[in-house]
């Protein structure tokens, strides 16, 4: 009963955690999408988030939270399914699991890969430094061109659209999952549940997809269209 209990109280924290990311995830991109309204409204856009100050750090620091304890529960369960079946199945019976299920911890994996390049990308501006410290006329720090430059390097932007299929994968599972593990599950809405999530995934996907993909065709463009 206290391994269930256990294990039953580190679900609950994984769906939790990963609502919580699953709305930072729809946020972030909202925020990144108005770079299609131009310069202005993304550099202001950056100004505001800064300018909240220490309720900024304050996000930051919960979303840390939250992600840490998404990753190290994942770890957690993976070790405890595997110790409670050693030795595998004779026939796996994968019949009624999808792929996005089956390669859940993978995912996650390469998300976690991707997010650390991505911090050092934009957030600490380790990898591309060149574009770090450009300000516009206003004097605000030009989150517009740092991005735009970034993204007409290809591989750069390839890097990018090839990270959200896994994440797509891992979302689309994920969000459909959580209902179950919150005790929301009811057969007459799964499937429902399983599109919406599905379509959650797929607007996430397109979504940032669509950032780098506008740049590397000229349809995002530095101001004066350079």
């Amino acid at each position: 009963m206290r391994l269930s209990l256990s294990s039953i109280v580190k679900k609950s924290i994984m769906a939790v955690t990963g609502l919580a990311l699953c709305g930072f995830v729809l946020a972030h991109m909202a925020g990144n999408l108005q770079i299609f309204l131009g310069q202005d409204a993304l550099n202001a856009y950056a100004a505001k988030l800064q300018h909240l100050g220490p309720f900024l750090w304050l996000m930051r620091i919960g979303l840390l939270v939250c992600f840490v304890a998404h990753i190290v529960t994942a770890a957690l369960l993976t070790v405890e399914n595997r110790l409670a079946r050693p030795s595998p199945y004779l026939h796996q019976a994968t019949v009624k699991a999808t792929f996005a299920s089956r390669t859940l911890p993978m995912t996650g994996l390469i998300v976690l890969g991707f997010l650390i390049y991505h911090l050092a990308h934009f957030t600490f501006k380790l990898t591309h430094p060149e574009h770090a410290h450009l300000s516009d006329a206003l004097g605000r720090h030009d989150v517009y061109s740092m991005v735009v430059l970034s993204f007409r390097e290809w591989p750069v932007s390839v890097a990018y659209v090839a990270a959200m299929v896994p994440l797509c994968l891992h979302l689309s599972h994920g969000a459909a999952s959580l209902f179950q593990t919150l005790g929301l599950r009811h057969e007459r809405y799964q499937p429902a549940i399983r599109c919406a999530a599905r379509g959650f995934a797929l607007l996430i996907l397109a979504g940032n997809s669509s950032i780098p993909l506008a740049v590397l065709v000229g349809a995002v463009k530095l101001p004066g269209g350079a």
